[in-house]
């Protein structure tokens, strides 16, 4: 199958594509919850002609090929939502109340079914195996890791690990993909919540009570001076209070503040990361104690940093500008070189094996697309799906061919 071939196949289901990816939009659902996702996309499986397997918690593996000797590719796509109330104008929006696809995983899944289907249409061409990944939970960094507990990796061995992400709301022509550059290519990621427990009180005898919003606010504030201060400046580590509760009326001081945010760098080792956890802990109990109040400080949910195998990287990008030509971008030339302050939890599974991310533009800002990811407005871009869908199975196709 030439690369013309191939996407003139792929154009030819663009329309089903677009069904599925719109009624998975439709039906959000959160972590490893996803009863109907995963029904869904099993069905669809069923009437690809392939035979869907369970795999931890809520996952799906698919395994084509193994007719031919070679190796075997891992292709993933993540399946859960978001939970955030959606905004975006859209006829296929989110029939459940605070929970949205707003980070594409209805895009990513669509997508890989798509390869899925074209890969078995050609199951005969593959030199070696493909291993299909649909992957619950990549939201709370949770889903990745409960995979590889089960084997993920295993029977077929994997050799190698690919996986697209849409983006949307950047100034890069829709159906574009930037291929990550070798290295680091995405943050870790720890979250972390830090109660501060006081004395209740009314409202009018402050004296009587000890405050917990007074000494959750100075933490906040005097946690800031690790990044101005004790960081050295080449070293990139940020970490955002994204949440902070406390009482739940006008007049009554409450007994507790607490405070959730994560905690990011790009230090492979995470010296970075323990370093400011360290210093989290010590600031924020020195101030409750001054103040009076007990504080707990809580981390958990890390993601290592995403880890981008150089030579993967390279025929990567050889074979997207094969299959794409000027549509396949060296991310290297928008980045940098720099790694993302974002975080992706198949990196896990890049400390395991060579691992390639890619990333597709769905939806430029320059063609209307006005919000990124995470965003409750943000639209994905439908005209791209059965170019994701020739990626994934070019990509695989390609790098066996190569590595028979």
């Amino acid at each position: 199958m030439t690369k013309e071939e191939l996407l003139k196949e792929a154009s030819a289901f663009q329309a089903e594509l677009v069904s599925v990816r719109r009624e998975l939009h439709k039906h959000p659902e959160l972590e490893f919850d996803l009863t109907f996702t995963r029904q869904f996309i099993w069905d669809k499986l069923l009437e690809i002609g392939v035979e869907p397997v369970s795999m931890g918690k809520s996952g799906i593996i698919v395994t084509l090929g193994g007719h031919k000797p070679g190796k075997c590719i891992l292709l993933r796509a993540d399946m859960d939502a978001l939970p955030i109330l959606e905004e975006a104008d859209v006829d296929y929006k989110s029939t459940i109340e605070g929970k949205m696809h707003g980070c594409g995983h209805d895009m990513h899944s669509a997508m890989l079914l798509g390869a899925t289907r074209l890969l078995k249409e050609h199951e005969e061409e593959i030199e070696g195996t493909v291993k299909i990944e649909f992957q619950p939970a990549e939201e709370t960094f949770t889903g990745s890791r409960d995979m590889l507990a089960s084997g993920l990796l295993k029977n077929p061995q994997v050799d190698a690990a690919s996986m697209i992400h849409v983006i949307a709301g950047q100034p890069i022509p829709s159906g574009a993909v930037l291929v990550s550059c070798g290295g680091i290519a995405t943050a870790s990621c720890e979250q972390y919540q830090i109660t501060v427990k006081g004395k209740g009180g009314h409202g009018s005898t402050p004296n009587l009570a000890i405050d917990p919003i007074t000494a959750a606010a100075q933490i906040h504030l005097a946690l800031q001076e690790i990044n101005a201060r004790e960081l050295d400046g080449n070293d990139y580590g940020v970490f955002t209070t994204c949440r902070f509760e406390a009482g739940h009326t006008s007049n009554v001081i409450p007994d507790t503040a607490t405070m959730w945010g994560t905690i990011r760098t790009v230090d492979p080792d995470n010296k970075v990361g323990e370093y400011i956890k360290k210093r989290m802990t010590e600031i924020a109990t020195g101030i409750g104690t001054a103040l009076r109040c007990e504080v707990k400080v809580e981390f958990y949910n890390f993601c290592p940093c995403m880890q981008v195998d150089e030579e993967l990287s390279v025929a990567g990008l050889k074979y997207m500008t094969e299959l794409l030509g000027q549509g396949a971008i060296d991310m290297k030339l928008i980045t940098g070189g720099k790694a993302g302050g974002g975080s992706e939890d198949f990196a896990f599974v890049s400390h395991e094996v060579p691992t390639l991310s890619m990333f597709l533009s769905a939806g430029s800002s320059n063609e209307g697309y006005m919000y990124g990811q995470h965003n409750p407005k943000v639209i994905f871009n439908d005209d791209v799906l059965y170019i994701g869908a020739a990626i994934h199975t070019y990509m695989a196709l390609r790098w066996l061919e190569e590595h028979k």
